[in-house]
């Protein structure tokens, strides 16, 4: 490619170089101006009434890319513009729905993608399940429409939200892309679709959409529209996740004590109260107030401003200890309380590493299949991904195969079973031995989870946060009458690709079942482990 010529004559000051300025429409007036370089090679200039400083832009027919000069991939984009969506192969072996998930814009597959959900579409993984459900789709939409130029309409199999057309790539489309990008690549051969559809539509914003970072920057970096999917996200900000935990103002029982009733039950205290704080709880949150009169209690009714507070059980004495382990901070406390609601279903457990999650979920298990016998085994699984290179094939059975994932549940059996933690049981009038604790855990894979319905189980799913969604979905809904799940997860290591704290399946099912009667959540915020673990954690 040949360099540009060179300028015929210099700037003498930096004011001498004219703007490149911007036509905003009256509806853009009131938002906060962001400056945007572009290339204009007829710049027009409009100030705005609400501000003399001038604002950036170009009209869209000036923004067509050439292969010699790179333009700034953050274009100017209109809210109610039509759109076409681009998607790379990963977004649908990500999730099969991805195609009906675009409201009312077009999505576009390049046959490279096609080609490359066939290459993956064999196995038993769920990468090849999805490719296989893919590709399902794509003949369902063919049998329905027939009509190949004209697309196909995404809402003919049954899904209104979808008002848009599927469009499968018919022709050749290629763009010359900078040498340096090699073009037998995949990646390389959709960038070269996507340049050239963003040359041929100019009335739409032709957007890639990718699950690869890589794949995002390298379309940015050649002036193109690039977006993660975002479908699949329950939250942007860790930050903003349910926690299970509120905290109520200094005020509170100034503001909501009139008219305020209280009971005792079964040896706990009950709360009826009614004011402005009723608004921001939840059924089976946990509020509590240092100031004034201290109260720690569990959201138990909320009806309109009227809400029902439970005050709970302490299992930080040493009367209350389950299984020999006794809660060592307020929010073990409450895990603990939730662990041993024969009436919480599901209970969902966050925490970085040493904050006893694993521990606390075994000791209830334990003192509710061995002492009062509320179920009748403990399950445990996980999702097997490494932290490092795999190791390869395991020998024995599912059990033994198992095992080497299992070290974190041997350790603290080790420790559950310490003859110095269970002398105060009195299960049977002696301690049960370590086969029999064994023989009441057992140890399944994932993988053989498909059909299975589990009776009246106690069932730990550890590293939820490894799960997506669908994972999620497809082992909560195993759980048959008198079954409990506990779900154990820390969001800050998760190792499985494409997968974030957003997107997680953990992070999913915190979100969806907060609110639900017969379901809890908490997340614990100190290590107990040691202090050099603390340490590490917070420092390193």
């Amino acid at each position: 490619m040949p360099l540009p010529k060179e300028p015929t004559h210099k700037a003498s000051i930096l004011r001498d170089i004219p703007p490149i300025l911007i036509q905003t429409k009256q509806s853009d007036l009131d938002k906060p101006l962001t400056p945007r370089l572009v290339h204009s090679t007829q710049p027009t200039v409009a100030k705005s009434p609400s501000s003399s400083q001038p604002e950036l832009s170009t009209p869209r027919s000036k923004l067509k890319a050439t292969p010699g000069k790179l333009k700034s991939p953050r274009r100017q984009r209109t809210s109610n513009a039509a759109k076409l969506f681009v998607l790379d192969t990963n977004v649908l072996m990500h999730d099969p729905m991805s195609l009906f998930r675009f409201a009312e814009h077009d999505v576009f597959l390049p046959l490279i993608t096609l080609e490359e959900l066939d290459d993956h579409k064999k196995g038993m993984s769920e990468v090849a399940r999805n490719a296989r459900q893919v590709s399902r789709y794509l003949d369902s939409l063919m049998e329905q429409n027939d009509d190949l130029s004209a697309g196909f309409c995404l809402n003919s199999l049954g899904h209104i939200d979808a008002t848009g057309n599927l469009h499968l790539q018919s022709q050749e489309l290629s763009a010359e892309l900078p040498n340096i990008l090699p073009t037998g690549k995949a990646d390389n051969q959709i960038l070269s679709v996507v340049y050239s559809l963003a040359q041929q539509h100019s009335t739409k914003e032709v957007v890639l959409v990718s699950k690869d970072i890589n794949m995002r920057i390298k379309a940015r970096a050649l002036g193109l529209l690039a977006e993660d999917y975002f479908n699949d996200q329950v939250l942007e900000d860790r930050d903003l996740l349910y926690s299970g935990l509120l905290e109520l103002a200094p005020d509170f029982w100034d503001k909501n004590s009139k008219g305020m009733e209280s009971w005792q039950q079964a040896g706990l205290t009950y709360y009826k109260i009614s004011g402005p704080a009723v608004k921001d709880m939840l059924i089976n949150q946990f509020v509590f107030c240092d100031a004034g009169l201290p109260l720690v209690a569990q959201v138990k009714e909320i009806n309109g401003r009227m809400a029902i507070l439970q005050t709970l059980r302490d299992y930080s004495h040493s009367k209350n200890s389950v299984w020999g382990i006794t809660a060592r901070n307020r929010e073990q406390n409450l895990a603990l309380n939730l662990l041993m609601n024969t009436n919480c279903d599901f209970v969902t457990i966050l925490g970085q590493a040493g904050t006893g999650k694993t521990l606390l979920a075994l000791a209830a298990g334990l003192s509710q299949v061995l002492e009062s016998r509320q179920y009748s085994e403990i399950i445990v699984t996980r999702a097997t991904v490494s932290v490092g290179e795999d190791i390869g094939f395991l020998p024995g059975t599912e059990e033994e195969k198992m095992a080497p994932w299992m070290g974190a549940f041997e350790d603290n059996l080790e420790v559950l079973n310490n003859p110095h933690l269970t002398t105060n049981h009195d299960w049977g009038r002696q301690n049960p031995t370590a086969e029999l604790i064994k023989s009441k855990v057992k140890i399944k894979s994932m993988n053989f989870m498909r059909g299975r319905t589990f009776l009246n189980k106690y069932l730990i799913i550890d590293e939820a946060q490894n799960l997506s969604p669908k994972q999620m979905k497809t082992l909560i809904t195993r759980a048959g009458p008198g079954t409990k799940i506990v779900c154990l997860g820390n969001l800050s290591q998760i190792d499985t690709p494409y997968l974030t704290e957003g997107s997680s399946g953990l992070s999913y099912v915190v979100e969806r079942f907060k609110g639900w009667p017969h379901s809890g959540h908490i997340t614990l915020q100190r290590g107990e482990r040691s202090r050099l673990a603390d340490f590490a954690a917070e420092s390193l």
